[in-house]
């Protein structure tokens, strides 16, 4: 009976084999599964980018206004008869004073 019995073990521990450890195991089905998970999280935000440039591409082909919006911001171009102002941000509110270099004299300050 013992040796029936350890027969028996070894049977079942033989079956069990492929199920834990082999190339269709528990362990690489749930790592492939991960993977898969993180695929279709990077395939979401590339399908996103690619139907935002295709919605730009479609707008640049049937449209004029993102073409003038486009030469606007990036090119600076107006339309014609329009008037261009150009607001500065950080200008000094007076003129920089003129350094004195030792050994040159200035020809505004010559007497």
């Amino acid at each position: 009976m013992r040796v029936l019995t350890l027969i028996l073990v070894i049977l079942i521990a033989a079956l069990q084999y492929p199920l834990w450890l082999g190339k269709g195991s528990w362990l690489r089905v749930w790592d492939l599964s991960q993977q898969i998970d993180k695929q279709k999280e990077a395939n979401a935000t590339f399908k996103a980018r690619n139907d935002t440039l295709d919605a730009e591409v479609r707008d640049l082909k049937t449209g004029y206004a993102a073409i003038e919006e486009r030469a606007r911001s990036e090119l600076g171009m107006i339309k014609q008869d329009e008037v261009f102002y150009q607001v500065m941000d950080n200008f000094p509110a007076a003129p920089p004073k003129p350094v004195a270099v030792p050994g040159k004299t200035d020809p505004a300050t010559k007497p």
